[in-house]
């Protein structure tokens, strides 16, 4: 036998019976696969070649090598004929699966006379791991109507292939099937429907499930906290990881579990909390791990970080594309275009292709920073020279440039032109920009469309509202709330929060509740008191309620982030930065009031509002006054 290099373990050997001599040896990689059979009668002696050939099989479907695996096949079929006995069909069913070729091994599968249970689930994990979903879920239901058994490595298999649909109904008929057959609270099965159940958002039904299990594994924790924090209920996979039962297991000597409560860290945005899981990271020898770095790198920059983001990748010393992506997204989430545009071109230095994520984030950095002929450039860059057809979200991002930079025609023109509908994204940017430009007409087809996209979001309603407002348009602001209340939508709090000595404080706008409130307002009064003596003056512009200009100023005296900087600034020494975090975007009075108090206080604050980062250093924004 020729070229059988990875089929057998020694370069040149013989195997030797009374009626049947094979030789097998390594040769060229070009010479064909021959089995030499040498029979004292002139005859052949199958049974005793059969076990020869199943080790063959194995082989070829260890090392992925279809073409020797046909070759096998053939053999078969040349000393058995067509049907070939159960055993050997199981094994070329799973040698055709794991060389991709699930046309023969659903042929073979077909053909088979009498199919076991393992030829049933080699074919199911064979659509399941090939990401042919619907067949797996389909050839479970046949494997049912036939009446056959199936084990809990069955439903494992169909659980873990149906979750890439996320449909719910799909999920609670396979947990039906698992409690039928009394496997639900199996590791295994009880593991893939608890994951499928979190990326369908029944978070509460994951809960249950996780709950049943007696004999948790690894996996099945891991996929609990990431269940969590896809879902963010970062708090609650905090404290399960943390928890008592968690600690004696040792959980984070998992990197899986580590990127997953590194990802909650950067959800709630604790740098403390962060820095530490670093240090076990380092400890535990993760640290070179590509998806661990990526999630440091990202927890970083959410934290407001980013040059601690940008040491993580660099210690990395990577060639993934994800951890590149995630760096490059950072920067452009910082106002960081110049260094956008270096990574960019580094990446391809080093022999990385950039991918459609690539390029919304470099699409993203010239939105933030108002680059429009750069991103033109780039977005016809993906295709010309990437060969990358733009999706929607580039769409939506280039529309934003186009609308920010009051370049309507050309927007309007590029949706209009799309290979798809626009979408809710896109007339947001439409209506987000109607403020700054006054462009009521164009607001109020915007609004109309968006009303009926999404008729629970209150943004759209507020945005509208805010339109009119800009505008002195007081009977439409009060028509557009009046709407609002109607049709039962509420706007959602402004609300901003610090971390202080591993402690997060929320303070709402005209907080009243904190323990500190009397104190906070003593201190901003007497930072505002600073302020006007440098000239500073609220911007009532962007109170957009219709009451006075004293009941202005007073609405924007108590927004809720400059509460969290004076309580900063009464907590944290000198010389470390403050950093706030923000649930909407912040407003223009408090962005000038965030550059001023910069300059007075010698302090670096950093505000993550709802689309970016703002770092205020020396009475300057990094965002330059644009975003």
């Amino acid at each position: 036998m020729n070229n059988l290099k990875g089929l057998s373990r020694h370069r040149y050997r013989v195997i030797q019976t009374r009626y049947i001599s094979i030789t097998t040896s390594t040769c060229t990689s070009n010479s064909k696969l021959v089995l030499t059979l040498q029979n004292g009668n002139g005859r052949h002696t199958g049974t005793k070649l059969l076990p020869f050939l199943h080790s063959l099989i194995q082989l070829c479907a260890k090392g992925r090598q279809p073409i020797k695996g046909k070759a096998c096949h053939a053999q078969v079929i040349t000393l058995f004929g067509l049907k070939s006995d159960t055993l050997t069909s199981n094994m070329l069913i799973n040698m055709y699966a794991k060389t991709e070729l699930l046309d023969s091994a659903r042929k073979l599968f077909d053909q088979m006379p009498d199919r076991t249970l393992v030829s049933w689930n080699t074919m199911i994990t064979a659509y399941a791991k090939n990401g042919e979903e619907q067949k797996a879920l389909l050839l479970f239901l046949e494997m049912q109507r036939e009446g056959n058994p199936f084990t809990e490595f069955t439903l494992t298999s169909v659980v873990c292939a149906s979750s890439a649909k996320k449909d719910s109904y799909v999920c609670k008929q396979l947990h039906a099937s698992a409690v039928k057959a009394l496997v639900d609270t199996n590791s295994f099965v009880g593991t893939a429907l608890l994951d499928f159940y979190a990326k369908t958002g029944l978070i509460q039904d994951a809960i249950r499930i996780f709950e049943s299990i007696p004999e948790r594994s690894d996996v099945t924790w891991s996929s609990m906290v990431a269940g969590y924090v896809k879902n963010e209920l970062f708090e609650e996979a905090l404290a399960l990881v943390f928890s008592s039962e968690a600690q004696p297991l040792g959980l984070l000597c998992n990197h899986f579990i580590i990127s997953s409560v590194i990802s909650a860290c950067a959800g709630l945005a604790t740098l403390i909390e962060g820095k530490q899981l670093h240090s076990i990271v380092c400890k535990s020898g993760f640290a070179s791990n590509n998806y661990v770095a990526s999630s440091l790198a990202d927890m970083y920059a959410k934290c407001g970080s980013v040059k601690e983001a940008y040491a993580t990748f660099v210690d990395a010393e990577g060639t993934n594309l994800v951890l590149w992506n995630v760096m490059i997204s950072a920067f452009a989430k910082h106002s960081h275009s110049l260094e956008v545009m270096i990574l960019f071109e580094k990446m391809q230095q080093v022999g990385l292709r950039p991918d459609e994520v690539t390029y919304v984030a470099i699409l993203s950095a010239c939105s933030h920073s108002g680059l429009v002929d750069t991103g033109r450039s780039y977005f016809n860059l993906m295709r010309t020279q990437h060969n990358i057809l733009p999706n929607v979200v580039h769409y939506s991002c280039m529309v934003d440039i186009l609308y920010r930079a009051g370049l309507t025609n050309e927007a309007h023109e590029l949706m209009k032109n799309m290979p798809f509908p626009a979408t809710a994204s896109m007339w947001g940017s439409v209506l987000a920009s109607c403020r700054n430009h006054r462009s009521l007409e164009l607001a109020e087809t915007a609004a109309k469309i968006l009303f009926e996209m999404e008729p629970d979001n209150a943004g759209n309603y507020v945005l509208l509202s805010n339109a009119y407002a800009a505008s002195e348009k007081w009977k439409e602001v009060a028509k557009t709330r009046k709407l609002m209340k109607e049709n039962e939508v509420r706007k959602e709090k402004g609300k901003s929060w610090i971390e202080i000595k591993n402690t997060v404080h929320t303070f709402m706008a005209g907080e009243q509740m904190h323990p500190r409130t009397a104190d906070i307002y003593v201190e901003l009064d007497k930072l505002l008191e600073e302020m006007e003596k440098l000239g500073y003056k609220c911007e009532t512009e962007y109170e957009l309620h219709y009451v006075d200009e004293d009941r202005k100023r007073e609405l924007l005296r108590q927004h809720s982030e400059k509460l969290a900087l004076v309580f900063g600034l009464m907590c944290l020494p000198p010389t470390v930065p403050i950093r706030i975090m923000k649930n909407l975007q912040i407003c223009g009075d408090c962005h000038s009031f965030m550059k001023l108090a910069s300059s007075i206080t010698r302090r670096e604050i950093i505000v993550r509002d709802v689309n970016r980062f703002h770092h205020f250093r020396n009475g300057c924004c990094s965002c330059r006054d644009f975003w």
